[in-house]
């Protein structure tokens, strides 16, 4: 089993940034692909970003293109998103997931999930 501790979330004005963070622990992670969604109030959970096992291959939503970073520590067993340029509608909990496919971006592919951590943007 792997258990999935999200961290870093908080309050921003618009146009800063937060750091999140998500610490895997149970089993390595490694081999799987991890991910970002979110889901905002009274919304379906949505992706945001997700990263191969090695790093080398990263995805996001057209909504976070160029304004949010995914990155991963295997030895460290932790998967970052670095979130810049905040908008109010990027208000959010934010869980992190990690999944058996290459490039999974629905929520069906992920097979382990955190309980989240709040994003808060204020205008």
């Amino acid at each position: 089993q792997v258990q999935l501790v999200e961290s870093g979330g908080g309050l921003v004005q618009a146009g800063g940034s937060l750091r999140l963070s998500c610490a895997a622990s149970g089993r390595s992670v490694s081999s799987y692909t991890m991910g970002w969604f979110r889901q905002a109030p009274g919304k379906e959970r949505e992706f945001v970003a997700s990263i191969s096992w090695n790093g080398v291959r990263t995805w996001y939503a057209d909504f976070v293109k160029g304004r949010f970073t995914i990155s991963r520590d295997n030895a460290k067993n932790t998967v970052d998103l670095q979130m810049n340029s905040l908008k109010p509608e990027d208000t959010a909990v934010y869980y992190c997931a990690a999944g058996a496919g290459f490039g999974a971006s629905t929520k069906n592919e992920y097979d382990y999930w955190g309980q989240g951590t709040q994003v808060t943007v204020s205008s």
